[in-house]
């Protein structure tokens, strides 16, 4: 059995440099939510170094509010603020003879296109004309991922370790209570049970099945590092092979 294990970098955290080395798969910012030209050089190269997957992390364009505000920008705007990222991400990566791997929406970006089919064509649309090569990361079983595979692109069903679901399957959202897991041991759990058995305890008790082919830290978390160094540890107990896709 193997796994993906992301982590959302570049954002400006002290942490980056000791996730890396645990992670197979990096989701790096592209200067609209967080980062900056020197950030994503020195992600890219910590990345080369450990093997790591090279993903774009783009956001709509909210440094204010690290992209974790809700906007609706026309569907050629939203094509244009995503081609725009991936194209300054790929020009840093080119100067380490590297390429993107993946794309993986964040913030508030990533949470309307679950459940928007508009947002989510005009991803898709940008990913493929970029370049249609590209894996596109998405909420297990959203309609990001069926409007991507429609288009014929790559997809990978995403899942959190440190984030609770409602029974439909959809993040609890951050202004609600007990939408992070603060606890190192409910995250193992969590990330074993969705690997292992493909199914996900919602925060109500219902069990309910999904999709798990990479599961997500974010490297913003006060228990990033903690978290990611205690999954990796037990994925490789459990015998789980911690791979990019």
């Amino acid at each position: 059995m193997q796994v993906d294990l992301n982590c959302d970098l570049g954002e400006g955290m002290n942490t980056d440099e000791q996730i890396i080395p645990l992670i197979s798969s990096a989701n790096i910012a592209c200067g609209f939510h967080a980062g900056d030209e020197s950030t994503m050089k020195r992600t890219i190269e910590l990345c080369l170094q450990h093997g790591v997957a090279i993903g774009a992390h783009p956001s709509w364009p909210d440094r204010e509010n690290f992209g974790r505000t809700e906007m609706n920008l026309s569907e050629q705007e939203l094509y244009d603020c995503v081609i725009d990222q991936l194209q300054i991400l790929q020009t840093i990566a080119a100067k380490f003879n590297t390429k993107l791997h993946h794309v993986k929406p964040h913030g508030a970006l990533y949470n309307q296109s679950a459940k928007n089919k508009i947002i989510a064509s005009a991803i898709a649309k940008a990913v493929k004309d970029f370049d249609s090569s590209l894996i596109l990361f998405g909420l297990s079983g959203s309609i990001s991922l069926k409007e991507a595979e429609l288009l014929g692109l790559k997809t990978a069903h995403e899942v959190f370790a440190d984030r609770t679901y409602r029974n439909d399957g959809s993040l609890t959202p951050r202004s609600q209570p007990n939408a992070l897991i603060e606890d190192e041991d409910k995250a193992v759990q969590q990330a074993l049970q969705m690997i292992q058995q493909g199914t996900l305890t919602a925060i109500s008790g219902k069990v309910i099945p999904l999709k798990a082919d990479t599961v997500c830290l974010h490297g913003d978390g006060k228990h990033a590092l903690a978290f990611c160094t205690k999954i990796h540890e037990q994925l490789k107990n459990h015998g789980i092979v911690i791979q990019a896709i």
